[in-house]
Formats: structure tokens, sequence, C-alpha cells
């Protein structure tokens, strides 16, 4: 029996893991960094201990030192979420070695998988159908287009697009150095890219008496630098006969290599029907969600039951129901998917629980309000979860759980997410791997707050200040709200909104609240603001953090932040500074002083979150700075280099 379990991993699968730990009586450890020393999952576990360092290296990646804490702290389990050491053999036997129980599938088949090379070779000829293997270093313009994948890993990471050869070599070299900081291992390789394709995955759970289950297909299509952002199960283009084929396959996949445990057989299902084996995930998948939620089961603690040496009954449950997953990324799509980085004032879904028994709505979330944001690791924050009846209630419900969300201090994607979610191709179910760009991410990236919203919303956190400042101020404030020594002159306030600037200019009045937009004030206190606009009532919820407001209603959320009347000239840049998006390491300098650029030509790499970002001329012209070299430390708002705009 498993009495305490150590998670090797942090933040969002560590709390899931403690979460069904706890539900059967089993203690929890786990270990952190000193990026995470306040982090919620180091917080709740039972005993915690700290990794020197922040970077995943030397940290959640560091086998040795997490076997270490396990013993240190008692545990007699290992569970490795998913990511970092989740799919390392070596750490997998080191942990068997050290007398703990593994939770995980066995080394071997962990081993046959790790390779995505060697995979498909072992599943083509277990008889899975199989995309054929390119040489990155033999494709010629008639194999375009193309996909460099990492043969370590997943998660999108190492994995690019190719169209152009010209384009080749330099997507090649990057995803060879993402690999290699990711997974430890520059080996890639090319495989033809399907047009309009469907991600399609089958959750395997096997045991060691021989029963393996295929649990269904979730549909994993919509995807942004090839990492998942939209899960759902079952997937809209699958019926009976091809969910057979799929299972048949996934349990042929899983057999091959002696699977144990939790585990997802991933595909590309081609628009004739067709499908091709990509990969083995050989541990939990980040959307195991949705499976749970339509078989009614914790995969987790079946996971934990295996590795004790349970049995599975001979067949799963029925399915029952629709379920889909969204993932909450600290990110601003309409800036190339830019991490984001800071603290979290506000974080709450209201309705969502970590569990469906209240109104089937679930989150997993990694961060809780007050949580800090960093650059070294992966900047999802949450997972939202909907389970209904049918796929309609399912969207319905999840659209109106993120739309009610207050997520203050970090720019996310949530309102792409809410558009996805109400946008016509997708609640038909005609989604593919190229469904973003399909749509297009201006449209799909626009604020869910309109203009019009924007302004009210100024025009509440205004109000909502004036009443803040008449309640502390210590001479005439029990006076009549609204008195001015002169009352033809309105109270005006500029903001810097999403858009630019927004001025408010309103008047309080014997008579009311008088506005360029007709707005009428009902009630104003320093966090909530009532108006009626043009007959309708509509109350903004408003908090002030680190020199921002953030304003929330039914429009949609708008931050804004209050414009000085005097500006700070030693604020301002030079015209054409390339300034550094987030703090984050150098990688690659691909420019020269003196050197000429074209507009959107390369001119810094940097790696953040675990992902490569190009930093781009913004026009053509000539370098006239270069601050930085490669392997540089930077903090975001860095000046990086300047372009000075050719004549």
């Amino acid at each position: 029996m498993i009495t305490r379990v150590l998670v090797a991993n942090r933040g969002e699968i560590a709390r899931r893991v403690f979460r069904s730990a706890r539900s059967l009586g089993i203690a929890t450890a786990a270990v952190f960094s000193e990026a995470d020393a306040g982090a919620p999952h180091a917080v709740e576990a039972d005993a915690s201990a700290a990794l020197p360092g922040s970077a995943p290296a030397d940290t959640y990646l560091r086998g040795d030192l997490v076997i270490e804490a396990a013993l240190a702290m008692e545990a007699d389990a290992v569970h490795p979420g998913y990511g970092f050491l989740s799919e390392n053999a070596g750490f997998a036997r080191a942990v068997v070695a050290a007398g703990l129980t593994w939770v995980g599938p066995p080394p071997s088949a962990i081993e046959a998988m790790g390779s995505k090379i060697e995979a498909k070779k072992l599943m083509a000829a277990a008889g899975v159908p199989t995309l054929p293997e390119l040489d990155p270093d033999r494709v010629v313009e008639a194999d375009l287009p193309i996909l460099v994948k990492a043969s370590a890993g997943g998660g999108g990471r190492g994995m690019r697009t190719v169209r152009e050869l010209s384009a080749l070599a330099e997507e090649v070299a990057s995803a060879r150095r993402e690999a290699q900081s990711a997974f430890g291992d520059p080996a890639v390789f090319c495989e033809p890219l399907l047009e309009r394709a469907r991600h399609v995955e089958v959750q395997i759970l096997a045991d060691s008496h021989g029963t393996v289950w295929a649990l269904g297909e979730r549909e994993c299509s919509i995807q942004r630098r090839h990492q998942k952002i939209v899960e759902e199960a079952p997937s809209p283009a699958v019926d009976d006969e091809l969910r057979a084929r799929l299972s048949e396959a996934a349990v042929e996949a899983a057999r091959a290599i002696g699977y144990v445990g939790a585990g997802t057989v991933e595909f590309m299902l081609a628009e004739d029907g067709r499908f091709f084996f990509l990969e083995v995930n050989t541990r939990l998948q980040v959307e195991h969600p949705v499976t749970e939620a339509i078989y009614g089961l914790d995969l987790v603690a079946l996971q934990l039951g295996i590795a004790e040496g349970d049995a599975l009954p001979a067949a799963p449950p029925v399915p029952s129901g629709h379920a889909i997953e969204v993932r909450l990324y600290a990110e601003d799509p309409a800036l190339d998917w830019r991490p984001a980085s800071g603290t979290l004032h506000a974080f709450e879904v209201p309705g969502a629980e970590a569990a469906f028994e209240t109104a089937g709505l679930r989150l997993d979330a990694g961060v809780e309000a007050g949580s800090v944001v960093g650059v070294h690791y992966d900047p999802m924050l949450a997972k939202l979860i909907a389970h209904g009846p049918t796929r309609q209630a399912a969207i319905r419900r999840l659209a109106r759980a993120l739309r009610g969300a207050r997520i203050h201090g970090v720019t996310t994607n949530r309102d792409l997410l809410v558009r996805v979610l109400e946008e016509r191709a997708f609640g038909a179910g005609e989604t593919h791997t190229g469904y973003l760009d399909q749509i297009g991410l201006d449209v799909l990236s626009a604020p869910l707050a309109g203009s019009a919203a924007v302004q009210l919303s100024a025009l509440a956190a205004a109000l909502a200040d004036a009443e803040a400042n008449r309640r502390t101020a210590r001479v005439l404030g029990g006076l009549p709200s609204g008195w001015r020594n002169l009352p033809s002159q309105p109270q005006r306030k500029v903001y810097e909104g999403p858009d630019g600037e927004v001025e408010v200019a309103y008047r309080l009045t014997r008579d009311g609240l008088r506005t360029a937009a007709g707005a009428g004030l009902v009630e104003a206190e320093p966090d909530r603001v009532v108006l009626d606009v043009a007959g309708i009532r509509r109350t903004f919820s408003v908090a002030a953090a680190d020199g921002r407001v953030f304003v929330d209603s039914d429009l949609g959320p708008v931050t804004l932040t209050a414009v000085p009347r005097f500006a700070d000239p030693s604020l301002r840049t030079a015209p054409g500074a390339l300034l550094a998006p987030m703090p984050g390491t150098v990688v690659r300098v691909a420019a020269e002083v003196g050197g000429t650029v074209g507009e959107g030509a390369v001119v810094v790499v940097l790696e953040a979150m675990k992902m490569e970002h190009r930093i781009t001329a913004p026009t053509a012209g000539s370098v006239a700075e270069l601050n930085v070299v490669a392997g540089q430390q930077v903090e975001a708002g860095a000046v990086l280099a300047v372009i000075e705009e050719s004549s």
C-alpha cells in the first residue's frame, strides 16, 4: 500500500494528484524550486522540500534531487505528473531502484516510446498506420509542407511548420535548441503536414493483469504553436465505427509495448477518414479531465490503484454527455502569443470547483489570487472544464463561466477562448489543426469589451475612484456627491485603455450624473458602480492594484491605467527601440551594429517560459544599437536594439 506519494512536478498537476491522494487517505509530499517557494502546490502538501535554484534543469529535471527529497520525507511512491521527468525512463528506473513505487508505466514502455522516431517504427511493425519519416537533411521542395518535430518530449515544443525550403535550416536549428532546452535531447525529424487534419487521441488505461481499456477519444485540434488550448470528448468528427477502429489501434499500441497505467495514443485524422499514429504519451495528459467527466472516473485514483497492483474491471463504464476543456494561459494572443508575467491580484471563476459535484464546472488551477507568474515555467495558469448532457450545453456553460471570471494582474488568453467557444465553425464541430489561421487571429483575439464598453468601464473606474477619495478626505468629505467650486466644468480623467487613451468627462449635479454618453448614476462604491445606460442598469466591479484599474461587467473585462497629468520625460524610449517583452535569456543575436534589416526580420531571439520568442524589426532600416549578446539575461522593458528607419 502507498502511504505517502511525492509528486515530482509543480503547479496544477501537483495539486490535482494531491486531491485524489487525499481522497484515498494517502499523505502527500511536494518539491519546489526557489521560484515556487510560495506556490500553492508547495503550501498544500503535507510535507515539502526545496530544490535549490529556479531553472527546470536545476530543479524539477534533477531526478537525483527529487528522489533524495522523496526518501527524506518518507514517501513510498512517486507520481511524475506530466512534463519534466514524466517520460524519462532513467528516472523511472531510479525511482524503482530507490525502493519507491513508480506511479506510471514500466520503464521499458517509456523507453520504447521515448523516441518518436523509434516509436513510429515499432507501431508500424504492430500494424498501426503511420506517416512516413523524413530526414531533415534530405527534405526537398516536393516534400513540403512538413512538420519539424522533436524526437523526445511533447507539448508542442521543438515543433515547427515549414512551407518554404529556404526556411528549413533556421526552423530545424530553432527546433533543436528548444528540444535541447526542454528535454535535454536535440534530435528532430520531419514528417508530411496533413492540411485540415484533426488531432484526436485515445485515453488508455491498463493494469498489470492483462486488462487494457480504451476510454474513447478526445479531440485536440485547436492549437497554438502546436500546443493544445481546447480539448473535448467525444470528438464531433468521430462516429461509432471510427471510434471502434481508433480504440482497437490504441489497444494494439498499448499491448505492443506492455503498457501498464494511464497513457494516451495520439493520431492525426485526415479529412477522408484515414488516421495515422503520432505518438504514445506515457503519462497522464493535461486534458484527462474531459475523459473523467464523461466516464465518471478518477484517472489519478486509478493510477494509484494500478501502481498498488489493483485489477481493472473487465470493461470501463459507459460514457455520458459531452465535456470541453480550455487551457487558460498567461499570454497575449494578439502579440504572437507573447507570454505574460506578474502578480495575479484576483483569480476567481464563480461556480467552478475542483470536481463536478456543483454545476458541471471544474477548475484545475496551479495558481490563486496573489500568485506570482514567473518566467521559468510553462505559462499555463489553469484548466476550466465543463460537462453537459450535450455538446451545446457544455459549450454554453463553459463560455458563460469564462466570461464571468475575474482575472486581474496578468494578461491571459481568456477573451480568445470565449470567442472560440462562441464562433460558428467551432459550434458546428468544423475544426482542424489550422482552425486559428482559418478564422483569423485578429478576429479571435479581439477583446470581449468593445469601444463603448471600454468608455463605460472607464467612467465606472473614475466614479469609483472619486467615491474612494471622498470617503478618505479629511475635509469636505461629507459634502453632497459632485460638489464643485466651478459646476460648469466637468470632472476629467484619462486612462490608457486596450486601444489607446480613453478620456472620461462627467458632472455630478443635484439632478444626477451628466456625461456625453448619457449614462445615469444609480450607485457608486469604491469597488462597485451601477450605471443606467439608456434605461438598462449595468453593474461594474472595480479593483485597483499596481497602478492599474480592473473593471469587470457583463460587457467584458477591461484593464485601464490612469494617465498622469504630467508625463515623466525620463520614461520615453528612443524611436525604433526593440524592448524585451518579458524577462528572459538571449539565445541568439541575428543582427550586427551597422547592418541593415528588413521589416519583420529577426533581430534577437529570447527564451522565456520554455519557448523561443523572436524579436523582429518593426520597419526596414539599419541597426543603430545592439545592447545584448547570446546568453545574457534581460529584464522586461530592456532595450535590446535600436533600428533607424531607412529614409
